[in-house]
């Protein structure tokens, strides 16, 4: 298989009927570091708006088990993308976020932000530090999958088109990022759990590298000290040249999911999707956000 063999074979395919199909091919076998690493960064600047931080910080799961919630939610969202929204593995995961959530006031503007990171950050990250730009074809079916998932998840006015997300999440950053002290608590936790992966020593490394890569709104929200220029952009660079690296290597044969990830680390003996995450009582610990609409469907 030659380098851009795949691409070809997205580009063939139908972006709105092989959504799923071209989603997984683009995940898990063109970009599946990149994927990741934008995921991750998805989640957390979802930190930045109060109500999502605030109650993050209120159910602890993401100060006191920072690892455990990192790892349930790679594993339920990527479950849906290694087998299917209708294979069993995919409905079991869909079931097991919509109980977590059903216990909590979660208002559907919240959910359709996070919804909205989902597909925008990716698409960013890859044009900017990916070994190749996103077809078109990718752009379309990723807005497709994660507006399947948000009608799973009950999600109301889901947007109809990536433009659509694009433009739902940039304003709703605009009007909603601010400062909470429990939303600081949270990004601090995430920020030491991804220093954690690697020797301890470069640890201050890490957090200054991860610094770099945020956008001033997030870094103002959080009321970081805003990294050098030069570090900036140092490390952008470094990130844009690990692209240029892959584009030389054979492309990849086998698929690589997030249950693959060596940040995976919860589960050494294996994991079962219905056992991952937590079983809130309804109103205390255990949801990032409560809910106000009454409950998801499964």
């Amino acid at each position: 298989m030659k380098r851009y063999e795949r691409l070809r074979q997205i580009r063939a395919m139908d972006p709105e009927k092989d959504a799923w199909e071209i989603y997984r091919l683009s995940s898990a076998y063109e970009f599946p570091w990149d994927y990741s690493r934008a995921l991750e960064l998805a989640l957390y600047r979802t930190y930045a708006v109060p109500t999502i931080g605030r109650l993050l910080a209120e159910t602890a799961e993401l100060t006191q088990r920072t690892q455990k919630r990192y790892d349930d939610t790679a594993l339920l969202l990527d479950a849906v993308v290694e087998h299917g929204f209708d294979s069993e593995q995919g409905r079991t995961s869909i079931r097991r976020v919509n109980q977590m959530h059903r216990s909590y006031d979660i208002a559907n503007d919240d959910m359709r932000y996070v919804l909205c990171t989902f597909v925008v950050v990716p698409r960013r990250w890859i044009d900017a530090y990916g070994w190749r730009r996103l077809s078109r074809h990718e752009v379309v079916a990723s807005a497709v999958h994660y507006r399947t998932l948000g009608q799973h998840m009950g999600i109301k006015d889901i947007p109809a088109s990536y433009e659509e997300f694009e433009a739902c999440l940039d304003a709703y950053e605009e009007a909603r990022f601010g400062w909470d002290t429990g939303a600081r608590q949270v990004s601090d936790a995430t920020l030491s759990l991804m220093a954690s992966w690697y020797p301890s020593p470069l640890a201050p490394l890490l957090r200054a590298s991860t610094l770099a890569l945020l956008d001033e709104p997030l870094l103002r929200a959080f009321r970081y000290q805003p990294p050098s220029a030069a570090t900036r952009a140092l490390v952008r660079r470094a990130v844009r040249l690990r692209g240029r690296a892959v584009r030389l290597l054979p492309p990849r044969r086998a698929p690589h999911h997030a249950r693959q990830n060596p940040e995976i680390k919860g589960y050494p003996d294996g994991y079962r999707l219905a056992e991952l995450g937590t079983r809130p009582v309804p109103g205390l610990r255990g949801c990032p956000v409560r809910h106000l609409d009454g409950s998801a469907a499964e």
